[in-house]
């Protein structure tokens, strides 16, 4: 199948459309640098720096801290953050620059692992919400993440293969 210029200039316009679609995506999540310049810190009030944020699907919590000093553990449930019940954790991070997905709607639950300083507020409650408007971190706390998955409105940019084949289908049987 032979295409002529105007067939031509029609799929190349709509493969970078998807294109576009998918670097627009992942320009509007946001890395959220947890506790601000401050970080992750006993010395931090995340109830505070949480209500200065929009946290939505497909940011990224960043936790920077001194390795060996601190630790995230994302506590299973409110009960088990409220009592600092560290015991009861979904997963453990210690590398001191700690990156986690918040690929879903909802509320998540963290703690510093090390002994009392959960006890001393070093915890935080963050929830997630689904849609496309863009994240709103403090201006001092995140910068425009480089990969990261995109709302459930839109998939994300792995998504793009396949409606990107079947577009450049549909403009071969529409010729």
């Amino acid at each position: 199948m032979k295409m002529d210029g105007v067939q031509r200039a029609v799929l190349v316009l709509l493969v970078a459309c998807c294109v576009l679609l998918a670097i627009t995506q992942q320009a509007s999540a946001a890395k959220h640098a947890v506790g601000g310049s401050q970080g992750w810190d006993e010395s931090t009030n995340f109830d505070s720096w949480t209500s200065a944020q929009t946290f939505k699907v497909g940011d990224q919590l960043v936790f920077k801290y001194s390795q060996g000093l601190h630790s995230v553990v994302e506590l299973s449930s409110e009960a088990a953050y409220k009592s600092c019940d560290i015991g009861k954790s979904v997963n453990s991070l210690s590398t001191g620059n700690d990156v986690v997905k918040l690929d879903k709607p909802g509320t998540r639950y963290f703690a510093c692992g090390t002994t009392g300083h959960c006890g001393q507020g070093m915890k935080l409650k963050v929830t997630t919400v689904a849609g496309n408007a863009p994240s709103t971190p403090a201006s001092s706390s995140s910068t425009p993440a480089s990969t990261s998955a995109a709302s459930p409105h839109f998939p994300g940019p792995a998504s793009f293969v396949p409606l990107m084949i079947l577009v450049i289908l549909c403009a071969f049987s529409v010729f």
